[in-house]
């Protein structure tokens, strides 16, 4: 697209701008690591073996009154974080890692959630903080679906590291094991994913195949992203989106360096965008008056891309009933 396509003043949300007030804003600290390049997305490698060392079914128990052997967790199985002794603490329950908490152990965790696509503004630093509690509750939102035992507590504990064992790829690689929404909604293909409470954008290619998982940002309690099938209307590049910034809000910045314009599957117009962000420290977050925000770096995959016409499906949690086996589109 080049400069002179300015959209129409309709495909545009005039809502308040997608950028919190200035006094609520944060001072920002180093930019947000960038998503890199997949050079090998994981797949679905079906079952992974229990991480508990259960006996196999008919052993007898010792009697009543015979002191039963302790049963001593499995340590972790991903190499990511083997070798790791504050880990190895977290596994047998002995330690929760928790504000102020830092070491190499909470590192391996940090490197892990920023590659399967969770916000981690900072980085992996070893340190447990406000950013570090928002991305483990995210990952926690969505490991919770299979992992009941995990909870939203943004700390972590052994539950939740037992969760993290099983779904993290190898070390050196992008995506996640097993637990990824399906590329068709309703029977229809689609090219992205948005699952809105565990705050990830899931690009897959024209097969279906998964490309990449991106964090963002969405609409608050206020002005909610709305669930559903879309399609992308209208692309903007880098001057036409600032220009929109411009002459919308009096700020070029305020929609990244990428806009996808979005409408319902029927042609409805739903005044919701694709778009990057000024404010990348608000990822991970319900913040925005109902568009989904990225990192520039992420905006720039998703608009090269996707095309026009492409579907969109937003959704609450990967397992919506909607996300399923591909079905016969009529």
């Amino acid at each position: 697209m080049t400069s002179s396509i300015s959209p129409p003043e309709s495909r545009i949300s005039f809502l308040p701008p997608d950028v919190p007030d200035a006094a609520s804003t944060p001072a920002l600290g180093k930019a947000a690591r960038s998503p890199k390049p997949a050079s090998r997305v994981t797949v679905d490698q079906g079952p992974r073996p229990a991480l508990d060392a259960r006996p196999p079914p008919g052993t007898p128990l010792p009697p009543e009154g015979v002191d039963r052997p302790a049963r001593t967790p499995a340590p972790p199985a991903n190499a990511r974080f083997t070798g790791l002794p504050q880990l190895a603490d977290v596994t047998s329950g002995a330690q929760v890692l928790g504000p102020g908490s830092q070491g190499e152990g909470l590192r391996a965790v940090q490197a892990a959630l920023l590659d399967m696509g969770f916000a981690l503004h900072g980085g992996a630093d070893g340190r447990h903080g406000p950013h570090t509690a928002r991305a483990l509750r995210n990952f926690q939102l969505h490991a919770s679906r299979t992992f009941p035992a995990v909870l939203p507590t943004g700390a972590l504990d052994a539950a939740t590291l037992r969760a993290l064992d099983a779904l993290a790829p190898a070390p050196g690689t992008r995506g996640q094991t097993r637990g990824l929404p399906s590329a068709f909604f309703d029977g229809q293909q689609v090219r992205v994913v948005v699952a809105l409470r565990e705050h990830r954008t899931f690009l897959f290619d024209t097969r279906g195949q998964l490309v990449d998982i991106f964090p963002n940002a969405t609409g608050a309690a206020a002005s909610p992203t709305r669930t559903g099938l879309k399609v992308v209307r209208t692309k903007l590049d880098q001057l036409a989106t600032e220009a929109a910034g411009a002459r919308l809000w009096n700020d070029r910045h305020v929609f990244g360096v990428r806009m996808l314009d979005l409408s319902w599957a029927d042609g409805r117009h739903s005044g919701e965008e694709l778009h990057g962000t000024n404010a990348p420290s608000f990822l991970g977050t319900d913040v925005s008056h109902g568009c989904i925000r990225h990192s520039n770096e992420a905006v720039r995959v998703l608009h090269d891309a996707l095309s026009v016409g492409d579907r969109v499906a937003v959704v609450e949690h990967v397992d919506d009933p909607n996300l399923g086996v591909p079905r016969p589109v009529a």
